[in-house]
């Protein structure tokens, strides 16, 4: 209570009991008009001792047998002013100051002496005349006056020039001497302003000048300064050399210095620790920076109908130049609605280049909006691609090879690095877009009936024929297609003839001459032109039912080998003995040749479907033992993991039985031939997912695009829950990401949206540069998942033996339940209905119904 002021005051708390005994219970003995209470200090004393420390007063029984008095001040305290509901004085002090309060009449004695007009007497202003300090000249100087005369300007026109259209021309930087047009300051001296007051600060510290030198960019000029070392004399350098401070001082450091170099012969000093630290970097890029930076973009401004960007490919040997397939943003109800209008407007695939952002380079048309296309390993100027309708088209562009390949693809923002091969034409004769026809479509009535999803070309190491068997390439080239459509089919398509040419020059000639070919395409497969059908068709079944899996994508075993067409040592040679051959003007060739099948082929390919389903499927076809038609097998696993349709199956460019899919808020990652279950399956995302590709450098990383416009980009070496970081790229759905290796320090990646845009980004050091061990510690990563999921699949199976061991114990429990004698059954049964006959006794007892002395007899009831 010292803090308080009342350091004779200590409070406790009184039970009820304690409040009996000595007669201070609340609200009677002690009260507001009278709230406390005399008790003997002997009182007290017994009750300790009787309780000990049992007793309310135990916490100041100290105080209680070192008080002077016979009897203690008990106050009750209502409002807990000190804590608890009663407190004793413990002094005589204190005793006497509240059994006796001082009055307090006398303390105001002294102000009744003195009346209230007595303490405040009202004096009125008296006025004055105006004393002036001279502060009219700061008023004046702070008001704001215009201090400069007015300006009046009128401007007016020839009423003839009103309406008049008026002309924009351009003009060429280069006339202008450097480029560069100066725009220098010059002071005016009519908004000239004079300071009046000037705010300075002083501080008692040495004055400190910086001083720097630059050259002044008044206009580009180059500027240099060359500086000469001040240097001794020889007159100079002798009388140091006879200077005995210099001896002096050079006999004082010499054993210093001495053992300093023989400490650097054992340890260098000024070895950099935080370099060893980490890793290499080299002189590009700088491992701090984990962004992706925008590069350029691409938006088709020419067409006023809004579109969507459906499928991106880089062009495999022609560096900076990216080819985009785009429809129109419409949904199904509204495409069959304004179905006349849109047959008006073409359906386009885009060619653009780094060096021309708004014109693009080439288009290729098609009879309806293409969702899928996909460059010819074999033969870059040859492009498959699938309509919405369900029809593959096909393109010939080797008559505008040389264009596209002459484009300029500078750039200004990477001087150091110039894309190759270097343009030879002027940016002005590159304007002129051309349209380039297809020259081949598939038959309507043949083919696919809904959209096609997904296109690829078969490697040149093998073909497949009508029954799914694979045997080896008979013409060296790729020549076979395989496509997957919404119409729950997967098919296999042959670019050749059906059967060799047998027939003699003439007739040739003949049926030449009885075809129109139009000027600007090329006949290289018009042997294909709405008649061609596919090779083979698989139907995913879904077993007993009548209904279908609709695939969305699809992964085969060699697709790892296309990723390394961008490594241009590989390739280029390839390339150049197929143009010099050209197998594609005469693909009847290797029809003639024996078909070689090919022992221990894997035929199993991995299927996205619609419904969120990932299935490990054969493409060999069986016939069917009742009625002998060629039929799919039943797929070897089925798994619904995603909760939405699967956009991306993608076998890893670094693991050839990886497999990355995607599809609705989350992502797995599978093993070939392991039917347990994905490696890593993820949490649902916060946004959908809609996009998605591996890292074509660094095996762990691979990046995935979502419906708010962000990128997440996961790094299985950082985090394997979550994605490593998250990047905002535009405000719509990202609709494809392809990325793009231009060289060992520059790769790009290609991000396409909603809205029609296609974003060029480059991939930092750190995203595109792996590790010395990535590859092996992502390995390890894969095959530590796989035990763990081999462990959970043997727990599994010992769960469920024990499962059927319990209820086989249970069963036998059961049998020798009902296996007792009838004596038992009937003496079990007695014991139950006599506690039953006590429970009721008892329940009418307490009811009040039965006295206890009655004796009531159930055997007549």
């Amino acid at each position: 209570m010292e803090s308080m002021g009342h350091p004779e005051i200590y409070p406790l708390v009184l039970t009820t009991k304690t409040q009996e005994i000595f007669n201070c219970r609340i609200d009677e003995d002690v009260t507001d008009e009278e709230p406390y209470k005399l008790i003997k200090k002997e009182t007290i004393l017994e009750d300790l001792r009787n309780r000990a420390a049992v007793s309310d007063f135990y916490p100041v029984k100290k105080i209680i047998r070192e008080y002077p008095g016979d009897e203690i001040v008990l106050v009750y305290d209502k409002d807990y002013k000190y804590g608890l509901n009663f407190y004793i004085i413990g002094t005589e002090e204190g005793k006497e100051i509240y059994l006796n309060p001082p009055d307090a009449s006398e303390e105001l004695d002294e102000y009744k002496e003195l009346s209230p007009e007595d303490l405040y007497v009202y004096q009125p202003p008296i006025s004055k005349p105006w004393i002036s300090l001279g502060s009219e000249k700061e008023i004046e100087e702070e008001s704001v006056k215009d201090s400069g005369r007015q300006i009046t300007y009128m401007i007016s026109r020839k009423r003839s020039e009103f309406g008049a259209p008026v002309t924009f021309s351009d003009q060429n930087a280069s006339s202008v001497k450097d480029a560069y047009i100066e725009c220098t300051a010059y002071p005016d001296k009519n908004f000239t302003l004079k300071q009046l007051e000037k705010d300075v600060a002083m501080q008692v510290i040495p004055q400190v000048k910086d001083m720097s030198t630059q050259t002044k960019w008044t206009y580009p000029k180059n500027a240099t300064t060359q500086y000469y070392p001040r240097e001794f004399s020889e007159e100079e350098k002798e009388i140091l050399g006879q200077s005995k401070s210099v001896a002096d001082f050079l006999n004082s450091v010499c054993t210093s210095v001495e053992i300093a170099l023989q400490q650097n012969e054992l340890l260098n000093t000024f070895v950099d620790d935080w370099k060893y630290l980490a890793e290499e970097e080299g002189t590009f890029g700088d491992k701090t920076d984990t962004h992706l930076k925008e590069y350029q973009s691409f938006t088709d401004l020419h067409n006023l109908i809004e579109k969507t960007v459906t499928c991106v490919c880089w062009h495999p040997t022609i560096y900076g130049l990216i080819v985009v397939s785009v429809a129109v943003r419409l949904s199904y109800e509204d495409r069959v609605h304004f179905s006349g209008k849109l047959l008006l407007q073409p359906s386009l695939i885009l060619f653009w280049s780094f060096s021309d952002p708004i014109h693009p380079q080439l288009m290729l048309e098609s009879p309806d909006d293409i969702f899928c296309f996909k460059f010819c390993p074999s033969d870059p100027n040859i492009i498959a691609g699938g309509c919405i309708n369900g029809q593959i088209i096909m393109w010939d562009i080797t008559a505008h090879a040389e264009r596209i390949e002459n484009i300029k693809t500078g750039s200004s923002r990477s001087k150091k690095v110039s894309l190759k091969p270097m343009f030879l034409l002027e940016p002005e004769n590159n304007k002129e877009t051309m349209y380039v026809r297809h020259c081949a479509v598939s038959s309507i009535e043949h083919g696919h009936r809904k959209v096609i999803t997904d296109i690829h070309w078969l490697p040149d190491t093998f073909e497949v024929n009508r029954m799914g068997s694979v045997f080896e390439n008979r013409s060296g080239i790729c020549c076979q297609l395989i496509t997957c459509s919404a119409d729950c089919t997967i098919c296999f398509w042959d670019i050749r003839p059906v059967k060799p040419a047998t027939t003699t020059q003439p007739t040739e000639k003949k049926k030449e001459e009885s075809i129109e070919i139009p000027f600007d395409v090329p006949p290289t497969f018009l042997h294909l032109d709405l008649s061609w059908k596919p090779l083979a068709r698989i139907k995913l079944s879904k077993g007993d039912t009548n209904l279908d899996h609709c695939p969305t994508k699809v992964s085969m075993n060699e697709d790892h080998i296309l990723f390394r067409t961008q490594d241009k040592g590989l390739v280029q040679p390839k390339i150049m003995k197929i143009e010099e051959t050209k197998p594609y003007q005469n693909l009847e060739a290797g029809l003639a040749n024996i078909l070689k099948p090919i022992e221990e082929f894997c035929t199993k390919f991995f299927v996205g479907t619609e419904e969120g389903e990932v299935m490990y499927t054969d493409w060999r076809l069986e016939r069917d033992p009742d009625t002998g038609r060629l039929i799919s097998k039943k797929p070897v696993n089925l798994y619904a993991i995603h909760d939405g349709a699967v956009h991306t199956v993608q076998r890893s460019p670094f693991y050839n039985d990886i497999i990355l899919t995607i599809g609705g808020w989350n992502l797995a990652i599978w093993k070939e031939d392991i039917m347990t279950g994905p490696l890593l399956q993820s949490c649902c995302a916060p946004k959908r997912y809609t996009s998605g590709h591996w890292s074509l450098t660094r095996p762990g990383v691979f990046y995935i695009g979502r419906e708010d416009g962000n990128i997440d980009i996961w790094d299985l070496l950082e985090k394997t829950h979550e994605p490593a970081q998250t990047q905002s790229i535009c405000l719509t759905m990202i609709t494809c990401i392809k990325p793009w290796t231009y060289s060992a320090k520059q790769q790009f990646i290609a991000i396409a949206d909603y809205y029609g845009t296609l974003h060029i980004l480059e991939i930092p050091w750190t995203l595109s540069h792996p590790s010395t061990n990535e590859l092996s510690s992502v390995n390890y990563y894969f095959e530590r998942e796989l035990k763990h999921l081999e462990y959970v699949q043997q727990r599994k199976s010992i769960r469920e033996a024990e499962k059927r061991e319990m209820e086989l114990e249970m069963e036998k429990k059961k049998v020798k339940i009902y296996q007792k004698s009838k004596e038992q059954m009937e003496a079990e049964l007695k014991l139950d209905y006599e506690s039953y006959l006590e429970l009721e006794k008892a329940v009418l007892i307490n009811l009040g119904l039965i006295k206890v002395t009655e004796k009531v007899s159930y055997m007549d009831v």
